[in-house]
């Protein structure tokens, strides 16, 4: 990766971001509050990356290539004045955030991406503060950003689609994977991540379980597949009358929460079960069946040695 990209934000998230753009091979430099914190935030991801290094997580020379390519600017107007890539992780509040942007789009080329790693704030709801806002979009990284693969792209209404096709460019050559999503309250990672969360509370505070039990199932079962398989794979592996039959099950306890989603009920009509029809939320052909269930196998029992491998979490 040749390019000079700014990260506006040297904290952990920003200063995460920044690892992972620069060990890609782009010359990247960090702003923050003011020269001292960009300073002290560099020399911290240079020390971290040292040990990173020794316990195996960063490659060798990766401090090198860090100390080449990390710069901490003197100013945002510095950092952004040659960057065709800027990614905004300012704290998030969005008066803060709306500032920053304006005072990025004011110093920066008029052709630069522009990118914010908020995770909950509206892209539209920013995207005022940038002139030319068809090159600002929502790239958002996860925590610790060096070790999370995923990366959600939310571009606005008015986002180009060229400013989204090369965002997830940039993002593939890190190394890293994306997803194109709306720009909707939660965008997709969090809505998915909070709704688990909410139910797990229910469950403490209604006396179903403990919290360290609900950790313990959600890790072992349906958390041991996610590594490997969304939901609407694990669904079409299960058979999606299987669910159709859960849910109905479980609104005799829960009828509203756990009304059947229609389009589960359209694809059980049509008798679209899937894999063991053919189709389902996913089409997998019957040829690709067993190498689909032979990958499967192969998976949890790699990912149950590599649990017994590490040993567990030193939570308790």
């Amino acid at each position: 990766m040749s390019r000079n990209i700014a990260v506006i934000g040297s904290g952990y998230m920003g200063g995460g971001i920044a690892q992972v753009l620069a060990l890609a091979g782009a010359r990247v430099a960090l702003a923050d509050v003011s020269a001292e914190v960009a300073e002290k935030n560099y020399r911290r991801l240079i020390a971290e990356s040292r040990d990173f290094v020794r316990d195996g997580l960063f490659p060798a020379g990766a401090t090198q290539t860090l100390e080449k390519n990390l710069w901490a600017a003197a100013s945002l107007a510095e950092a952004v004045a040659n960057a065709e890539f800027i990614e905004e992780a300012v704290p998030e509040v969005l008066d803060v955030k709306r500032d920053t942007l304006a005072k990025i789009s004011a110093a920066a080329r008029p052709d630069a991406i522009i990118g914010s790693n908020t995770s909950t704030i509206s892209i539209g709801d920013m995207a005022a503060s940038v002139t030319n806002s068809g090159r600002f979009l929502g790239v958002h990284f996860s925590n610790p950003s060096p070790f999370i693969p995923g990366v959600e792209i939310i571009p606005h209404e008015g986002t180009d689609p060229a400013t989204v096709s090369a965002a997830r460019a940039l993002v593939h050559e890190s190394g890293k994977s994306t997803a194109v999503v709306k720009d909707v309250t939660g965008f997709v990672l969090n809505r998915l991540q909070y709704a688990l969360f909410h139910e797990a509370t229910q469950l403490v505070e209604d006396g179903t379980a403990t919290a360290e039990d609900i950790d313990t199932l959600v890790r072992t079962t349906f958390g041991f597949r996610l590594p490997f398989f969304g939901p609407f794979a694990i669904a079409d592996m299960a058979g999606l009358d299987v669910y159709d039959f859960c849910y109905k099950s479980l609104q005799t306890g829960f009828p509203e929460r756990f009304a059947t989603p229609t389009i589960l009920s359209d694809l059980v009509s049509a008798g679209k079960l899937g894999i063991k029809t053919g189709s389902g939320f996913l089409d997998v052909p019957a040829e690709r069946i067993p190498a689909l269930i032979a990958y499967r196998n192969k998976a949890y029992v790699l990912m149950q040695k590599l649990i017994e491998d590490l040993g567990p979490a030193p939570i308790t």
